[in-house]
């Protein structure tokens, strides 16, 4: 393999000089860097990845951990971690863990034969306190599990967004408006959040919360909002419109109602959360509350290089919770 000394001996260089080049470091002469390139591209010279990562203490690897690789919010924000990762040189690690505690205890403690920077993660089941003891470095937490302070911290406002989506509802001379999405099972907080700004808005309203409004589901897709909304209608005949907490659960359940011949918006308006891209192709297109994804992956990964880079730094600011924006999209299901 070609080596820097041949590169430096083509060029007339030091050795140092053509690894300023290579490493794309400021301050060398714009010929010299000519030359330097020059001699790189006529000997095909290609950087020693795994050397240069030793020297510098890190793998350029960071892990993302999700729930569910299949899930259309999940996957979008893995291909928008992937490109924005890809801006400062990072590779991503992605693996699920189908919010099982065992496999988020073993994605902390480090992918399987992978070493890695820092790590993302969505947990689902295993609380940040543990988390916290099984990371063997940076952590940042994405979604809306309370950290108790112990970890970085990145999601939106889910009762301020939950709130505005059933105020939209409201707005719009719905009264009796149900909920499909609680996960009692699950120890996330998510759904509690969301259950919790429909309820706020219900409440400012003069309406009363109602219980049995309220679908539990098993998890949040299809399949699930379509067998909810039969429930939902089996509990309330008279239902106005229905807040679902993911957009697939507001995807079944457009179907569920299409087959029962109840008209959207008409009849029933219906509002999902995630703003997919399926929601924007729908019949009707899907009203929804859209998390700025984008963001959320840059505010994390800023965090984890703060953290990779100069944890004792970091450390000084302690664990942060960092919200970031959402905002209402209205489309022709409401």
């Amino acid at each position: 393999m070609v080596g820097l000394r041949e590169v430096a001996e083509r060029a007339g260089v030091s050795v140092r000089t053509a690894s300023n080049v290579a490493n794309d470091f400021p301050h060398v002469a714009p010929e010299t860097r000519r030359r330097v390139q020059a001699a790189i591209e006529e000997l095909k010279y290609r950087p020693n990845t795994a050397a240069r990562q030793l020297r510098r203490g890190r793998t350029e690897v960071i892990s993302l951990v999700v729930p569910e690789i299949s899930s259309p919010y999940f996957s979008e924000l893995a291909a928008i971690t992937v490109r924005v990762a890809a801006e400062r040189g990072w590779t991503v690690h992605i693996d699920q863990t189908d919010g099982d505690a065992d496999q988020e205890r073993r994605m902390i403690l480090g992918p399987a034969g992978r070493s890695v920077d820092g790590v993302l993660c969505s947990p689902w089941a295993v609380s940040p306190a543990e988390l916290v003891e099984l990371a063997a470095g940076p952590v940042v937490l994405l979604g809306e599990r309370e950290t108790d302070g112990v970890l970085d911290h990145v999601a939106i406002d889910n009762v301020r967004a939950s709130r505005e989506a059933t105020q939209h509802l409201l707005a719009r001379g719905d009264r009796v408006i149900g909920a499909i999405g609680a996960q009692p099972h699950l120890q996330n907080g998510t759904a509690e959040l969301r259950v919790e700004g429909y309820r706020q808005a219900l409440e400012s309203a003069g309406l009363p919360f109602r219980e049995e409004l309220v679908i539990p589901v098993r998890s949040l897709h299809r399949p699930d909002g379509a067998a909810a909304v039969t429930r939902l209608l089996e509990v309330e005949p008279h239902l106005d419109a229905v807040f679902c907490f993911s957009d697939e659960l507001a995807l079944g359940a457009l179907r569920t109602l299409l087959e029962q011949g109840r008209r959207v918006p008409e009849d029933i308006a219906v509002v999902g959360f995630d703003d997919i891209e399926d929601g924007r192709y729908s019949t009707p297109t899907l009203t929804t509350i859209a998390p700025d994804k984008t963001q959320i992956v840059r505010v994390a990964l800023d965090r984890l290089a703060a953290r990779i880079s100069s944890p004792a730094e970091s450390d000084d600011d302690g664990p942060l919770d960092l919200v970031v924006p959402h905002q209402l999209i209205v489309r022709e299901s409401t």
